[in-house]
């Protein structure tokens, strides 16, 4: 009797097992979605104004997550600036990238925010400009390139223009480590950045 009510108390548990589902991050059925966006960034490097262009991109889960990568370039050629001939002059170049998490709160809503974070890495170099025809950019090889780790939080508000197309703004915070250089150090390079895009997708 004992094992039969045994047996039967194992058969309950494996039926309760069976009919149970499994927990996931992510239940019931998943909506996709992408986009694409220009950005420009102002900030400031070695305490000067700069601009920085580039874009973001990834693919957006059930309307609140996207997973994407972005990219920036330094775009100004008067940062940290300096004279090593009469018609010679070298700037300071500068370009980071990674991969990108962000959240979307109430992506149908006209306007509302997201909450985003870049982890990547990036390089600088000093790059010269001439007055003079017969000189070209390539002959000045510099001796301080160097690459470094990026870290960018961001929070971005967003407003809804049309079914396809959003155009966001907010701010983020550039923390940079791994600068090794005479002329430049992390906290020269790390900073806050207002930031400007237009993003176009299905969302």
């Amino acid at each position: 009797m004992r094992i039969l009510i045994g047996f039967s108390l194992i058969m309950a548990l494996m039926a309760a097992m069976a009919g149970a589902e499994d927990e996931t991050l992510l239940s019931g059925e998943i909506e996709h979605g992408g986009f694409g966006a220009p950005v420009v960034k102002f900030t400031e490097l070695k305490d000067e104004f700069a601009v920085l262009v580039g874009g973001r991109g990834g693919w957006i889960i059930n309307h609140s997550f996207s997973i994407g990568g972005a990219g920036y370039g330094l775009v100004n050629q008067d940062i940290d600036e300096r004279i090593i001939s009469t018609d010679t002059t070298l700037f300071l170049t500068m370009g980071y990238g990674g991969v990108e998490f962000e959240y979307i709160a109430s992506s149908e809503k006209l306007m509302h925010m997201t909450i985003s974070s870049l982890i990547g890495g990036g390089a600088i170099d000093y790059l010269a400009k001439s007055n003079s025809r017969d000189w070209d950019h390539h002959d000045y090889h510099s001796d301080n390139a160097d690459a470094f780790f990026v870290f960018e939080p961001a929070i971005n508000g967003e407003l809804n223009v049309v079914e396809f197309f959003r155009i966001g703004a907010g701010v983020s915070y550039r923390f940079i480590s791994g600068v090794e250089t005479e002329e430049l150090t992390d906290n020269d390079l790390s900073g806050l950045a207002a930031n400007i895009m237009f993003k176009f997708g299905k969302f």
